[in-house]
């Protein structure tokens, strides 16, 4: 018998949609392990934790602190790898987000013990066994995890959150007093329009250099307003490093991992770099006029032609469809 700890990402007080996600799998994981599903969640005071227990955990430790309002690596990593030795779990997840890619490495180097990144499958097979994606995408690597701990993150939105009614019961932790006192977060800069983060997305419409004019994205955000408000705009990192777009639009190796339910991409090329990056979408569309785009080998669906045509035409048929 072996206890799961899954880390609560949370934001402003508002714990985020992948954290149900970490729930989700962990719940499948304790129940394979033969044990419980405890949850930790980092932050400001009045956090509000019942989701935690609506989907699996048995237990959730809350350290609520002013200090930690804002994400702080050394405070946040020490509160968790304490509670995760503390409680000797076998596993402790979170999501594979920005935050969960620079807090996961911290907590398993404090616990002396390994990490399996961007995973995309978890089961128990005789042990923890996990599958990710490898070169790019192009091929999927099933692990089993031998050490007695492992931290695990969760690509984004490949695990379907499913509320599991337990009974999440709350417990106040203490956070470390003079964890990451080296560097300290003082402010974090918004976006100047805020707008839907592409890895929490259900639809990522992206575009690339096929738009060959950074105020062409106007008909990506205009079929992306069409398609509802869990449509987010992405980009490649071409029009990226032009400064078309911002950083936290680009979808790539070197930018975020999506996975979400629909992702369309016009007039991006499909360079293998953005390929890493969106490939686990569950239905890809690809809009370009290049029919050996090698973004149509991984599309479930490609239209050869002028997207400059064929967008705003889907626009209207997608308002028409939805009664706009």
């Amino acid at each position: 018998m072996a206890n799961v700890l899954a880390y609560l990402e949370q934001r402003d007080g508002s714990i985020k949609r992948v954290a149900q996600e970490a729930l989700t799998a962990g719940r499948v994981l304790a129940d394979g392990l033969g044990g419980e599903l405890h949850a930790i969640v980092v932050g400001p005071p009045g956090l509000s934790v019942e989701v935690a227990g609506a989907y699996g955990a048995d237990k959730v430790f809350v350290g609520a602190d002013e200090a930690a309002r804002l994400y702080q690596s050394g405070l946040y990593a020490a509160a968790v790898a304490d509670r995760a030795r503390a409680g000797g779990y076998a596993a402790v997840l979170l999501g594979a987000t920005a935050m969960g890619k620079d807090l996961g490495p911290r907590i398993a180097a404090r616990l002396g013990c390994p990490i399996a990144a961007d995973v995309t499958a978890i089961a128990v097979e005789g042990g923890i066994v996990i599958t990710r994606p490898v070169y790019g995408g192009k091929a999927l690597y099933r692990l089993k995890v031998t050490a007695p701990c492992c931290v695990i993150s969760l690509r984004p939105n490949n695990f379907t959150a499913v509320a599991t009614r337990r009974s999440g019961a709350v417990e106040p932790i203490t956070l470390p007093a003079d964890a990451g006192a080296f560097a300290r977060t003082v402010r974090v800069k918004e976006p100047e329009r805020a707008a839907l983060d592409v890895t929490e997305a259900a639809i990522v419409v992206a575009g690339g250099r096929g738009l060959k004019e950074p105020q062409h994205f106007k008909l990506l955000e205009d079929l992306a307003a069409a398609l509802g408000g869990q449509a987010a705009v992405g980009a490649s990192r071409a029009v990226v490093d032009a400064g078309w777009r911002p950083h936290a639009e680009q979808v790539g190796q070197t930018g975020k991992t999506v996975s979400p339910n629909l992702y369309v991409a016009v007039g991006v090329s499909g360079a293998i770099q953005h390929l890493a990056g969106m490939r686990t979408s569950k239905v890809i569309v690809a809009i370009n006029k290049d029919k050996d785009a090698p973004i149509f080998k991984v599309a479930d669906y490609g239209v050869v032609g002028d997207l400059f045509e064929i967008v705003p035409r889907l626009t209207n048929e997608i308002k028409k469809a939805r009664g706009n």
